[in-house]
């Protein structure tokens, strides 16, 4: 049986005439000055996402040199190619909106272009997970580089770092605390370089996670973007690209069941993002599977968390790397872990972690009698209010509020809540519970990072910095409260949120799981009976395939058309 084609030979354009098409493919391109010596080494594409409006993604040229340095020397030829680049500040209306773009983006331009390999560069939040959706429908070898994140900075001798603390800084500033003059001196250190968010965000989270996953080379989550570690991260990478392109290992043989599970382990020991759980779902909803939210509730109660960072903890990124990064919290992880599950580097997870470096006395990870908290940091809440399920990350959540009864002060979308947060004529008071309906996948649309609603001007000034706060959008990862998320169904398409009134009583139960609406069946089937719900629509574009293809937080926000076609299990599956 004959080899499939490989370089240049691959994925030839149609003419009829498969001859004449190399014939012309090498023609052009030697126009670019290759000899046919380059032409006939292994082709590796190289996902380039510089651009001016992705400062998280400002080291790209860099990390591209360096790729490519490896991947000649490992004797291949590296290809960049554009695609879509993601910003969370730039992105209108929401980064998540256009995740599912990159997405198809990325998967088509693999396709289309002969590659042997992929090395997929990508750092802010939405980005990586868009890629390896999109290298996960593609099927051939791929490899993750994450940019790095940005370094810290010092506003009058404190040490600061986005994204967490430009929240605590805007929230002081809000309570009139501190002055324009004082939150104008802190937006200049908040992000001291280039590179994503410093603290445990969703850049971060899926840093991990691709680690995790086994998709990036040991070490490649935690260096720094401005270091020599992460440039000498993106030579090794482009090397073990060409050997996967070699090998032929798909990322099939990576992405499977037990790879998944030990990245939900990871998520959970970090305190990581709320916004890894939609992003791990889509990843595995393109290969086959089922995410268990049931199952991974149960995961947390066993799985606690390790990591010392900001929001849930005190550090920073880069102390998480000068602590050894992935490999001193995966050693902890160890007994929890499927090591057996392969990495790109055609070694198993346990065997990366025998060939890693030794471990040393560091305070960044906590060793598991230790932790920083006892569960894994997400918890997963059911009840009438939330039938499909909801999400609390419990470990940035103030602890008296976690059981908690209030009252219902609801905004019916984002320009009511703009509108009336900050009316001193607003009914509110601090046992009181924040709503704030139509920001789920369909509803604002693209499920914006609004969950995280601002406390009240007249609570905020009165010294209030925690209140309930109950959505069916998403937060970001640097964001910290007793906040409720990713509510299932989503007001926008008749879940029960969108039923919820002005002084209607809401119970949470963090340790009974429960989320529950004080109001009886009869009168919610009243309130439904009286007020059917239409789903937004578009006329036309992106927005309007949007719209009609997109799913709920519990498909992974995903449009129902790039999921795999066949089933392969659900996960978590068993404890091991």
């Amino acid at each position: 049986m004959s080899n499939p084609p490989s370089g240049m030979k691959k994925g030839l354009t149609q003419y009829g005439d498969q001859g004449f098409s190399l014939f012309l493919r090498k023609a052009f391109i030697k126009g670019a000055g290759y000899t046919d010596a380059a032409l006939d080494r292994p082709v590796i594409g190289i996902a380039n996402t510089g651009s001016a409006y992705n400062p998280c993604h400002g080291n790209a040229p860099q990390l591209i040199e360096a790729v490519k340095r490896g991947v000649m020397l490992a004797g291949g030829l590296p290809m960049d190619f554009p695609t879509i680049s993601i910003h969370e500040s730039f992105a209108q209306p929401t980064s998540m909106f256009l995740r599912n773009l990159m997405s198809i983006d990325t998967e088509e331009m693999i396709r289309a272009q002969p590659m042997d390999a992929v090395v997929l560069i990508g750092g802010c939040d939405k980005t990586v997970p868009a890629q390896l959706m999109g290298a996960a429908s593609a099927g051939i070898p791929a490899i993750q580089l994450i940019t790095g994140s940005m370094l810290t900075g010092s506003h009058r001798s404190e040490r600061v770092g986005a994204c967490t603390d430009c929240r605590r800084y805007w929230g002081k500033f809000r309570a009139e605390e501190i002055d324009a003059q004082e939150i104008a001196a802190v937006n200049n250190q908040l992000v001291a370089s280039v590179g994503t968010c410093s603290v445990m965000g969703t850049a971060s989270t899926m840093a991990c996670i691709a680690e995790a996953l086994g998709m990036t080379v040991p070490g490649g989550a935690s260096p720094p973007a401005v270091s020599a570690d992460r440039i000498r991260i993106a030579e090794l990478t482009g090397a073990q690209a060409v050997q996967m392109a070699k090998d032929r290992l798909t990322i099939d043989k990576i992405l499977t069941a037990k790879a998944f599970e030990n990245a939900m382990r990871v998520l959970l020991a970090i305190g990581g993002s709320t916004n890894g759980i939609v992003h791990l779902t889509a990843i595995a909803g393109r290969m086959g599977f089922e995410v268990d939210m049931q199952a991974l509730d149960r995961m947390g109660n066993e799985t606690p968390v390790l990591l010392d960072l900001k929001p849930s903890g005190a550090h920073y990124m880069e102390d998480f790397h000068d602590a050894g990064g992935m490999a001193t919290l995966l050693r902890e992880l160890k007994p929890l872990l499927h090591l057996d599950a392969l990495t790109v580097t055609g070694r198993t997870l346990g065997e990366e972690l025998e060939r890693a470096a030794p471990p040393f006395q560091q305070d960044v990870v906590r060793p598991m009698a230790q932790p920083i908290y006892p569960q894994g940091g997400i918890a997963v809440l059911q009840g009438n209010l939330a039938p499909g399920g909801a999400i609390i990350k419990q470990s940035a959540a103030h602890p008296d509020l976690m059981e908690h009864e209030g009252r219902a002060v609801v905004f019916e979308n984002l320009e009511d809540m703009a509108n009336r947060i900050d009316s001193d004529e607003l009914d509110v008071n601090a046992d009181d519970v924040l709503v704030l309906k139509n920001i789920g996948p369909q509803g604002a649309p693209g499920m914006p990072e609004a969950g995280y609603m601002p406390i009240p001007r007249k609570l905020a000034r009165a010294g209030v910095k925690d209140i309930v706060r109950i959505s069916d959008g998403r937060m970001s990862g640097t964001a910290f409260g007793t906040i409720v998320l990713h509510v299932i169904p989503e007001s926008a398409i008749g879940g029960p949120l969108a039923y919820v009134q002005n002084g209607d009583r809401i119970q949470l139960s963090v340790k009974n799981r429960s989320l529950q609406l004080k109001v009886s069946e009869a009168e919610l089937a009243r309130r439904m009976r009286e007020r059917p719900i239409t789903p937004p629509q578009a006329d036309r574009g992106y927005r309007k395939l949007y719209l009609q293809t997109v799913t709920q937080a519990d498909q992974g926000v995903d449009f129902d058309f790039l999921r795999a076609s066949e089933q392969r299990g659900t996960i978590p599956g068993n404890k091991k």
